[in-house]
């Protein structure tokens, strides 16, 4: 068995034994009463950044989804396959999910890649149509920060990110009803894997502000 998988086999094993225990009722009641998340939680698939560690969630209270660069696709009403559009539509149509986070991070490889030259290959093409997702907000971050230096330029993309993927949001039509009732409310993140901190876009002053300080 790789060294690897020997990892994961014997954490499991100790997720068992000690906190799958501590936890028992928790997911047997989880399991008897189905789910009831609190939030649909749209974050990047870096495997550093961990949604539950960083919000102190517990089982069944967090909705996940993950992808490159916790980017969101405009609505496209087509009958192809759109895994983040179709878990966006079932939290908000089947689990009635209220609270709709868009969680960006520093250091965000997908954001990096778009300052790079990556030549299209028959090995990345969905890679590189996914990542367009993010030309919008390099764009802005040129206009602002062409002449910063490079890292605040990245972390201004990381940033800035966030909130067109709100912007995309709004184009799903349960997700546009749900706002204009008042029944879902879209939450902008940004998690500074430096300092475990989170940010949170105010839509009233434009700007990121420490979330716990509002």
């Amino acid at each position: 068995m790789y060294k690897t998988i020997k990892e994961f086999r014997d954490g499991n094993s100790e997720f068992r034994h000690i906190k799958f225990q501590e936890n028992k009722k928790r997911f047997k009641k989880l399991i008897r009463d189905g789910q009831e998340p609190k939030a649909l939680f749209i974050g990047c698939s870096d495997s550093r950044f961990m949604p539950s560690l960083i919000t102190g969630a517990k089982p069944g209270d967090l909705f996940v989804v993950r992808n490159i660069g916790n980017f969101v696709a405009p609505f496209k009403p087509d009958a192809d396959y759109h895994a983040t559009a179709s878990a966006i539509e079932y939290a908000v149509s089947v689990l009635g999910i209220s609270d709709i986070i868009v969680c960006g991070h520093s250091h965000c490889g997908a954001i990096a890649s778009l300052y790079k030259s990556i030549e299209r290959t028959p090995e990345n093409t969905h890679t590189i149509k996914w990542l367009e997702l993010g030309q919008p907000a390099k764009k802005m971050a040129m206009l602002r920060h062409a002449s910063s230096p490079k890292e605040e330029l990245l972390r201004y993309t990381e940033k800035i990110s966030v909130i067109f993927q709100l912007e995309n949001l709004i184009s799903y039509p349960a997700v546009k009803r749900g706002v204009e009732e008042r029944r879902v409310f879209l939450h902008g993140w940004y998690n500074n894997l430096e300092n475990g901190t989170i940010e949170y876009y105010d839509d009233e002053s434009f700007e990121f502000k420490l979330l716990g300080d509002e």
